[in-house]
């Protein structure tokens, strides 16, 4: 019975990804490839063009380019294996690969977590601190709130992969997912698990809800300042733009939390997949949308780019 322990621990684990019905598989490969492009070009377009223009250099650009950055590593944490386990009859993956993945994977999504908080905190301070915003969001600031976002969401991980490291998998090691994550591989471990269920309880809880409630409290705050401008069609503006930002917010949120917040042995599979696909890949593609492409700085950026004219703050 030991040999056969230690043979299952040292054995690679299957993804078996998000479908195990062979005809739906190049249909999805095709529509996720479509996604992870555009996503990456997305974000990456955002990164080069803030990075290559001086106008965007205020505290909202440096925000937004360290949120680009990190959607566009975070897709290629997950979705470049998962397109080629759509095509490929091998699927495994070894125990050492699944926990390298998994670290990357909360670092980045913490990260992304903490820097749409600093983003929410920007805009609440520019619209109800007008006169002190160019203290209060100074460039030493900006990079002290991305620092802790990046060393935050790494110490997170690290104490995350430490405790999965310790766990025995002596059952199947069929993974029901297209990446190794915590819920499916909690479920597949013959370890006792509770400890990592309450860490994530308590501090997953602390860099997930946290950032969350604190971004609420944050465009609670601008729609009561909204409410009070003169102008109608500065109002429609401005609910237009924090609706949209609010929506695509919460749907990163709402699905994380839907997944990682509950028993390991409430977790299901098939709902479980199709809430990761949702901040995982749909999300990181919605960010530049919704944060930057509406905006005609970042469209006047982008056209230099392209055009290869170099344009100056005084431009914008």
């Amino acid at each position: 019975m030991d040999a056969a322990n230690e043979s299952s621990e040292g054995a690679p684990f299957i993804l078996l990804g998000l479908t195990t019905s062979p005809g739906q598989r190049r249909p999805l490969f095709v529509l996720f490839l479509v996604l992870y492009v555009a996503g990456i070009l997305g974000n990456g377009l955002i990164v080069a063009a803030i990075r290559a223009s001086p106008a965007l250099h205020a505290p909202m650009y440096f925000l937004l380019a360290h949120l680009s950055f990190a959607d566009l590593c975070f897709t290629s944490v997950t979705v470049p294996k998962m397109l080629a386990n759509l095509l490929a009859h091998d699927r495994s993956i070894s125990l050492a690969g699944c926990l390298i993945q998994m670290y990357f994977f909360f670092a980045l999504g913490v990260t992304d977590s903490c820097l749409l908080a600093a983003m929410a905190y920007d805009r609440y301070v520019a619209i109800r601190h007008p006169l002190h915003y160019a203290t209060r969001m100074s460039r030493a600031v900006c990079t002290a709130l991305v620092g802790t976002a990046w060393l935050v969401s790494h110490l997170h991980s690290l104490l995350h992969i430490l405790f999965m490291a310790r766990l025995s998998f002596c059952a199947s090691h069929q993974v029901p997912h297209f990446f190794c994550d915590h819920q499916p591989l909690l479920r597949l471990s013959c370890s006792d698990t509770r400890h990592i269920q309450l860490l994530i309880f308590t501090e997953g809880a602390a860099v997930v809800v946290s950032p969350f409630l604190l971004i609420l409290a944050s465009y609670g705050a601008i729609a009561a300042a909204v409410l009070r401008l003169p102008s109608a069609s500065g109002r429609l503006r401005a609910v237009s733009t924090c609706g949209s930002h609010l929506a695509v917010v919460s749907l990163f949120y709402g699905t994380v939390i839907a997944v990682y917040f509950q028993p390991t042995s409430r977790y299901e599979a098939e709902r479980g997949r199709v809430a990761t696909v949702m901040y995982t890949v749909v999300t990181p593609m919605l960010n530049p949308v919704i944060y930057s492409l509406r905006n005609r700085d970042v469209q006047g950026a982008l056209r230099a780019l392209f055009t290869g004219r170099r344009i100056s703050a005084a431009d914008s």
